[in-house]
């Protein structure tokens, strides 16, 4: 592995720190991801069952996991001292909102990775054709410049090849990242409206309450 590294060529550094950042983000949102989708579906259907007939109960819930995002997205409806239906509604999409960051991290950084590593890698290519052709001589055929020639040949391929390899690596956990992105835009849709629901309901309970005393 040291030798294939080293035959890549000068391109072979950046690409080999393009290559660990990327892993790094890589098990870093995994176990983001992970402990979101084995917590919070449970979490949130607990709580909608839970607020019907207890919100203050409901909300002690979503404070004991408050670093899930669909827990603090209900918070910061819930917070609110009687808000409108209205009013409700739109702390619920705006803290969605203030949340997409959060689920989008490091979707930057994936997107620069999958774009420079095969830059990079075509990079080495020219470089190693350069060399190689600086090293051939014609009418002159010696070891020497074969060894020049095919080393320039070696280093343009590798070079190619970790471009290639580390672009393809990232781009498939970047895509696995934003369907799961996706799957939980949906479910923060769905369950925000569960929760408006319910909470439209439970006002218009009090109103009539109100309205019978």
């Amino acid at each position: 592995m040291l030798e294939f590294f080293i035959a890549g060529g000068i391109v072979a550094y950046p690409l080999l720190i393009l290559s660990v950042l990327s892993i790094a983000l890589i098990a870093e949102r995994a176990v983001f991801w992970w402990r979101i989708q084995s917590h919070q579906p449970r979490l949130i259907r607990d709580v909608l069952k839970i607020y019907a007939e207890d919100p203050h109960l409901a909300i002690h819930r979503l404070k004991q996991q408050a670093n899930l995002p669909m827990a603090r997205i209900f918070l910061e409806a819930l917070a609110l001292d009687r808000p409108n239906p209205d009013e409700f509604r739109l702390a619920l999409e705006s803290a969605a909102q203030a949340e997409i960051p959060f689920l989008k991290r490091f979707s930057v950084a994936f997107e620069t990775t999958i774009t420079v590593s095969p830059l990079l890698g075509l990079l080495g290519t020219i470089l190693g054709l350069i060399r190689s052709f600086s090293a051939l001589k014609i009418g002159q055929v010696s070891g020497e410049n074969a060894v020049g020639v095919t080393g320039g040949i070696s280093e343009a391929l590798i070079s190619t090849v970790m471009g290639l390899v580390v672009a393809i690596f990232t781009l498939m956990f970047a895509n696995l990242f934003r369907g799961i992105y996706q799957r939980q835009l949906a479910l923060i849709q769905e369950y925000g409206g569960q929760l408006e629901l319910l909470y439209r309901r439970q006002m218009e309970s009090k109103g009539q309450s109100v309205m019978a005393k």
